[in-house]
């Protein structure tokens, strides 16, 4: 029975965040938002979803090593995991511009969420500068985004090619929103219990089990994404989807998280995956720039290394 909660959770998350994502776009569209803005916060915020509501979910129930877990695993698993199977896929081209502004930001957000981890504890206050910094990363990119969408012949973000999404009516979008938001909340709540009861029974700790089976679970938008683009020749959309995740996942869900629930951290996490979170971070970058892009030979280190990590994580 508890196999069936962790499967009907996972289920629910991925359902959930895909219908809010296609509902949040639909609804911004005819409400004649710009496309740069959907896909900057509406798109960004739902992929993210169920990292979100998992990790506060966990934190309000007294699992920090799911709470923290799950969004270092996240990070991980986006790059390692995701970025290694779209690459092998199709190469990933990666833009200069976008790499200098996004992989930047990307940067100081994993540096932002080593210091938060050493502290010992994420407190309201850190959870607030966390998020300013994500307005503050959203803000300077619609600023600059506008710039250049007066000199572009089509302005629309990738984000919008979501296949249905742009022709729902009005009322029906806002019902994919409530609808993905519901079923994302109740597969969180799924999620977390049943993961909890399973590592109590066989004896593996929380901590281990946000770094693997919810971080890889709540990312599947992520990977979906970024497959199917690969599949039809959007790197770009692949690489960027990547990029952004990670980017919100530490300063929008540690941050709202630590805001709504302090969140001590578990001292597995800051002794070593923190570190590797960080190293992997490192090695995106690297790629990033040699070539301006990812081959599938540097896919296939990717893959490798995180199934190393896999070994470390379960081994100790």
């Amino acid at each position: 029975m508890i196999y069936l909660e962790l499967a009907a959770g996972l289920l629910l998350l991925l359902v959930g965040g895909e219908l809010l994502v296609r509902g949040a776009v639909a609804t911004a569209t005819r409400a004649g938002v710009s496309p740069l803005l959907i896909g900057l916060t509406l798109v960004g915020f739902g992929t993210s979803t169920p990292e979100l509501l998992t990790s506060v979910e966990a934190a309000i129930v007294g699992s920090p090593g799911i709470a923290v877990g799950n969004v270092v695993g996240s990070n991980i698993a986006n790059i390692l995991l995701i970025l290694g199977v779209a690459a092998l896929i199709c190469p990933l081209k990666v833009s200069r511009g976008a790499f200098y502004r996004d992989g930047t930001v990307v940067a100081l957000a994993a540096l932002c969420g080593v210091a938060a981890c050493l502290t010992g504890e994420l407190r309201p206050l850190g959870g607030v500068l966390l998020v300013m910094l994500l307005i503050g990363y959203i803000v300077y990119c619609y600023r600059t985004e506008r710039v250049d969408e007066t000199t572009t012949e089509n302005p629309i973000h990738p984000a919008l090619a979501i296949p249905g999404s742009i022709n729902l009516t009005l009322a029906f979008s806002i019902v994919l929103v409530v609808g993905g938001l519901a079923l994302t909340v109740l597969g969180a709540h799924l999620l977390v219990s049943s993961v909890l009861a399973i590592g109590i029974a066989v004896g593996i700790s929380e901590t281990v089990l946000g770094l693997t089976v919810v971080a890889v679970g709540t990312s599947l938008p992520e990977l979906v994404t970024s497959v199917l683009a690969a599949f039809r020749r959007q790197p770009d959309i692949a690489f960027g989807n990547i990029v952004g995740s990670n980017i919100y996942n530490i300063l929008g869900i540690l941050g709202i998280t630590a805001i709504i629930e302090p969140i001590p951290v578990p001292s597995e996490i800051v002794q070593a995956d923190i570190w590797i979170m960080l190293a992997a971070t490192g090695m995106l970058l690297f790629f990033s720039i040699s070539g301006w892009r990812i081959s599938r030979a540097e896919g296939g280190i990717f893959l490798a290394a995180y199934g190393a990590y896999l070994l470390f994580v379960t081994s100790h």
